[in-house]
């Protein structure tokens, strides 16, 4: 099997067991799962729920007032607890973490967007697991993305993952709520999200998590939008993240409506009008359309209008004619001082780098 990059979502319910405490013999039995993943080449990427459950249970479970300092004090002194836990557990299988704390806000401005971006690649290119929660200890009702479900869908995107695995203390979507109705059935795959279907995801049983069912189905959406394979399926079903990552038929399935590249590029031509162009020689139009290249600083002549990093730009032609568009990895003001310039010479001009391209092929559409 190909390596794949997989993320997976582990709710409150599943690592504490419905119970007030981490269950650490169910998580280190998921590590397991996930380092015989990571072992096999695969990029496995986990997004965790439980701060605030850890933080109760590490202060002796005070009795607190539900204010958000209270929460945030609890997230605070939880996170600790929960990293530790994490990296204890993956060092017994020879692997290193690295934490990346998230709000709303970062995921919204464009250039934290990329930092982060930035961060998880690189974790993930010394393969090391990356630890994803949202920064609760921090994070106000204006900036919260408000549960690991929806983050952990934005945290796919983020990673151009190819499967997201929403584990939960349900064995998926039922045709009515299992608990109150004999005769509901599992719903193995969803190709369609409508009202009928929302209308059918219940909430959270146990109080101990934010998110339930509607949380999973707004995440599996998001993420199917962006050629993502989502699945919903219980924490409790052995081997379940390895066998997933097969395409074992566990849990209710939601495949992705296009590749990760589709998507993006029909983002590129849909999303927000180009902010500059960059003008480049027959060289780099001969690479650029031929040969399917990425865009080169070398190839550049000159730059119009002030853009972000981040941001559209036309590409153009020795004529004056839109060859293509494309995301920028530099701002206008960087390219300036790099157009023309070979790759290499990048960090020696700039002092820092984003990579030797000045758009990437993946994020450049040819018109």
């Amino acid at each position: 099997m190909k390596g794949k990059t997989i993320v997976v979502k582990l709710g409150t319910s599943v690592l504490t067991g419905g119970s007030r405490h981490l269950d650490r013999g169910h998580m280190v039995e998921l590590v397991r799962q996930c380092a015989s993943l990571h072992r096999a080449g695969h990029q496995i990427i986990v997004v965790t729920s439980a701060a605030i459950a850890a933080g109760r249970e590490h202060l002796g479970f005070p009795e607190l007032a539900s204010t958000m300092a209270n929460k945030q004090m609890l997230a605070a002194v939880g996170q600790t607890q929960l990293i530790q836990t994490w990296q204890s557990l993956f060092n017994l299988y020879g692997l290193h973490v690295g934490q990346i704390l998230l709000t709303r806000a970062d995921l919204e401005d464009r250039e934290r967007y990329l930092n982060a971006r930035d961060t998880l690649r690189a974790l993930l290119a010394h393969r090391i697991i990356p630890v994803i929660n949202e920064n609760d200890a921090v994070a106000t009702n204006e900036i919260k993305v408000g549960d690991n479900d929806n983050l952990s869908a934005r945290a796919a995107i983020l990673a151009e993952a190819d499967l997201l695995i929403l584990l939960t203390d349900q064995k998926g979507l039922f045709t009515a709520d299992p608990r109150n109705d004999p005769k509901a059935q599992l719903i193995e795959e969803v190709q369609t999200i409508d009202d009928t279907l929302r209308k059918l995801a219940g909430g959270s049983i146990g109080g101990l998590g934010t998110g339930g069912m509607a949380t999973k189905l707004q995440a599996a959406d998001v993420a199917r939008r962006a050629g993502i394979d989502v699945v919903i399926a219980t924490g409790q079903v052995p081997e379940v993240i390895g066998r997933l990552a097969e395409g074992d038929r566990i849990g209710t399935r939601f495949p992705a409506l296009a590749t990760p590249l589709e998507s993006r590029k029909r983002w590129i031509l849909a999303g927000p009008p180009p902010h500059g162009e960059i003008h480049i020689d027959a060289g780099a139009v001969k690479a650029v359309r031929e040969k399917g290249s990425s865009l080169l600083p070398k190839g550049i002549v000159r730059i119009e209008g002030r853009f972000r990093r981040g941001e559209a730009v036309r590409i153009v032609n020795p004529e004056g004619r839109e060859l293509a568009r494309g995301i920028c990895r530099y701002d206008a003001l960087d390219l300036n001082r790099i157009k023309g310039q070979h790759s290499e010479q990048i960090e020696s001009v700039l002092g820092y780098g984003y990579g030797n391209v000045a758009i990437h092929r993946d994020d450049l559409v040819l018109l």
